[in-house]
This record gives C-alpha cells, structure tokens and sequence, in this order.
C-alpha cells in the first residue's frame, strides 16, 4: 500500500514571492537542499544532502520537473537510493499555491512510498513540514 505525505502552510505572502522560494536554486537551498533546479518541464536536476547508509540513501535525490504552472502548481519526480543506479523511492511531489487570506496557502503532496520503511517515512514527513515553514522565515 502506498502512503502519501500531504502538508499545508499558510504565508503572508503574495504567491508571486512564494513561487520564488520553489523555482530559483539558490532559494530552494536556503530552505530544502543545494541543487541544480531549473524550472522547464523535463528538465532533469539533483538535491544533494549528507549520506544516510542507515536509510539506504546515499545522499543525491534524482528529480524530472513534470509540471509547472507559474504561481500555482510544480511537480517533479524524487528517486533516490543507495547509490550506484539503484533506487529505493520512487515517488512525485506537487506543490499547489493558492492566494487566500492575504497571503497564499501552499499545499505540499508528496506521493508513493511503497517500499519505504516506517522510520524513513516519518522523518521525510515531518522534515517536508519543517522546511516548507521556513520559507515563510525567509521570505
């Protein structure tokens, strides 16, 4: 069965400037991971972050960008493994914003944990929840 972790922030701020914090590379590294993202459907990037032998990850996260409608909605693939082409998690995240309220709410889904163990999961649950918050500190 696959599980799915799902998260929703609200900012005070304009989806415009949000939508910075999720496509410009030097600002996805102040609050997810270094990387080399470009924001063009197909483009393929990497986040890089230490190495987890104990998870079975070896630290790079191989990413497709497969949507992007600008201010609203981002998807990409995240794969990653132990390394030497092999990958254990296979999955998408979809980050939806929406303005609401005098800011925008953004809606973090990320989808197909189906071999990941329960400790991977729930730390990859609440480290989605922390660093999308930080971009409200940042922002």
């Amino acid at each position: 069965m696959s599980k799915s972790i799902k998260h929703t922030v609200h900012y005070s701020h304009k989806s415009k400037d949000v939508w910075e914090y999720l496509t410009k590379p030097e600002l996805i590294a102040q609050w997810l991971m270094p990387n080399d993202f470009k924001p063009i459907v197909g483009n393929e990037f990497q986040f890089r972050h230490s190495c987890l032998p104990e998870y079975n990850l070896d630290g790079i996260v191989y990413c497709k960008v497969l949507e992007i409608i600008p201010y609203k909605k981002l998807s990409y693939s995240w794969k990653a493994g132990p390394g030497e082409g092999k990958i254990s998690l296979d999955s998408i995240v979809t980050i939806t914003l929406i303005e609401k309220d005098n800011g925008t709410e953004l809606t973090l889904q990320h989808d197909g944990f189906t071999s990941l163990n329960n400790s991977v999961f729930a730390i990859m649950d609440a480290g989605w929840l922390k660093n999308i918050k930080k971009i409200n500190e940042l922002n």
